[in-house]
């Protein structure tokens, strides 16, 4: 399954140490969001993980799941559409 992974922490030191160890885990496509391709043993471990690393009281992660049928469930309001995929040709 692959999450998208998003975090707001406000405190330098622990949004370090939470974006090395989301490294461990999957890849960053922007300051604070990580893609991360995971199996169950896996995210669980990774939730352990961020738990020891945020103060919940002042930070803020969410985990969204993105599965092959997420796609067609998107609300769009506003903006641009959804891009659509490229034709692939094998020749």
């Amino acid at each position: 399954m692959l999450y998208l992974v998003t975090y707001d922490v406000p405190d330098d030191r622990r949004r370090a140490g939470l974006a090395k160890a989301l490294l461990d885990f999957g890849n960053r496509v922007q300051y604070s969001v990580f893609e991360c391709l995971l199996d169950q043993r896996i995210y669980a471990e990774m939730l352990e993980v961020i738990d020891r690393h945020i103060d919940e009281d002042k930070d803020s992660v969410r985990i969204y799941p993105l599965c092959a049928s997420c796609r067609e469930q998107v609300v769009l309001l506003g903006g641009m559409p959804l891009s659509k995929d490229p034709e692939v040709i094998i020749i």
